[in-house]
């Protein structure tokens, strides 16, 4: 019996709990029990994603079996760090337990985790032990990586529609015709969510057919320029059946998607799409299938998003200046405060003519300082009877004038203001 090694336990320890995006940090640390103290040489961790895609095919040739392989790799991460350099000497490491913590920088485009039938898109770091003499003992942790799919653009974001007919033959007699008209609000969707339905199905042919929805997964594996596809039912839902010459309306038909990975649209040799399929079985014939394009995303809909107007998720919206509004709102003050403070005064002084130079030359700079301080009109005077302004008033030689103070004089310099009274209807008739 051979006697244990002195390294009781190697392994590596990643952050649990969540999974990883492109762009982000990767921590960890790689994890070293030993029963007595250990040369060695040196020690390395390396982090890897990459897609592979592999099947077989098979022809007969006489009686031969000639088997062709489709195989392809796409990498996305290959990062490595060393923990204990290899520096030409061996490094001691006395009996216990050590941690050796690391980080690695996530690239910021990278694909869904998937396991297919033909193919897989797999992340996982690695701890190599080097020791002098001796095999390199090495450990492995996988991880989960989810790509984010935003459903709030206005691409996810729009209707999906589409109609198709077909015409029913059993032993070349025309039994008549079926048609599908089928919408769906927008084209992405998280798992969770139900998608409504509207649907209009019209059978023109002598026989009942029977309406069904389902959602289809097509898994696409490309390898040497030949692509291989898988189909699977996610859910499905069945309708009534339509009688002859009868027509059935859906009216927001739910379908809920059950919990499916995301859409893979971003891996050069591996596709996961989605897609909404109406079809009718019609006796005798083959089905009427109507297809809707999906999208399954990661980041649900916005609550305040639409189809009008959609937002990223790279974008929030900051609610809360909202506490800032207090619940009954100060009243306005009042204009004789507002005019008659100092300060206000001060910030309507006119400048100095120095300033200005021959700017105020002209009857204008004497126009302002006779109203910069005049009050609002009296509700009377904009709410004339006869609809004719003040302006009328100086074209008429009988119009009256009133001469009041503006109540001003102490600031110095300001003059009288004259008010001008409407016409009466004696001094219209005269003119």
């Amino acid at each position: 019996m051979q006697p244990p090694g002195r390294v009781r336990r190697l392994a590596v320890r990643l952050e649990e709990g969540r999974a990883h995006g492109g762009g982000q940090l990767l921590h960890g640390r790689v994890q070293l029990e030993l029963r007595g103290a250990l040369r060695v040489r040196a020690l390395e961790v390396c982090a890897r994603g990459m897609a592979t895609v592999h099947w077989l095919e098979s022809h007969s040739i006489g009686l031969n079996v000639v088997y062709r392989d489709f195989t392809a790799y796409q990498t996305f991460l290959y990062r490595r760090r060393q923990l204990i350099p290899d520096n030409g000497e061996a490094t001691v490491l006395q009996a216990g337990r050590h941690e050796f913590p690391f980080t690695f920088q996530l690239p910021e485009t990278l694909a869904t985790s998937f396991e297919g039938k033909h193919g897989s898109v797999r992340y996982w770091v690695k701890a190599k032990l080097h020791r002098p003499w001796s095999t390199v003992k090495k450990a492995k942790k996988e991880f989960t990586v989810i790509e984010p799919i935003d459903i709030n653009t206005p691409a996810l974001l729009a209707p999906q529609a589409g109609a198709k007919e077909k015409l029913a033959r059993a032993w070349y007699c025309n039994r008549g015709q079926v048609s599908v008209t089928a919408k769906i609000d927008r084209k992405g969707y998280t798992p969770g969510e139900v998608i409504p339905i509207f649907a209009e199905i019209d059978n023109c042919t002598s026989r009942a057919v029977v309406p069904k929805a389902a959602i289809i997964q097509t898994q696409t594996f490309i390898a040497r320029g030949t692509k291989k596809q898988k189909k699977s039912v996610v859910t499905s839902i069945t309708g009534d059946p339509i009688p002859a010459g009868k027509r059935e309306v859906w009216h927001g038909r739910a379908l809920k998607i059950p919990p499916v990975g995301p859409s893979i649209l971003q891996c050069r040799i591996i596709q996961v799409e989605y897609s909404l399929k109406v079809c009718v079985d019609i006796p005798g014939t083959s089905k009427l299938l109507l297809e809707l394009p999906l999208v399954i995303g990661t980041i649900p809909l916005h609550p305040f998003g639409s189809r009008t107007s959609s937002v990223s998720s790279q974008y929030s919206v900051n609610l809360d200046w909202l506490s800032t509004i207090p619940e009954q709102l100060e009243a306005p003050p009042e204009y004789s405060a507002v005019v008659s403070s100092p300060e206000a005064e001060q910030s309507l002084a006119p400048p100095c003519r120095s300033e200005l130079g021959d700017i105020l030359e002209g009857p204008f700079f004497a126009y302002i300082q006779e109203f910069r301080f005049r009050p609002p009109p009296l509700y009377s005077e904009v709410m004339n009877p006869s609809g004719l302004g003040g302006w009328w008033s100086l074209g008429c030689a009988s119009a009256k004038t009133e001469v009041f103070d503006s109540g001003l004089g102490s600031t110095g310099g300001s003059k009288p203001l004259v008010r001008q009274h409407p016409p009466t209807l004696h001094d219209l008739l005269i003119l």
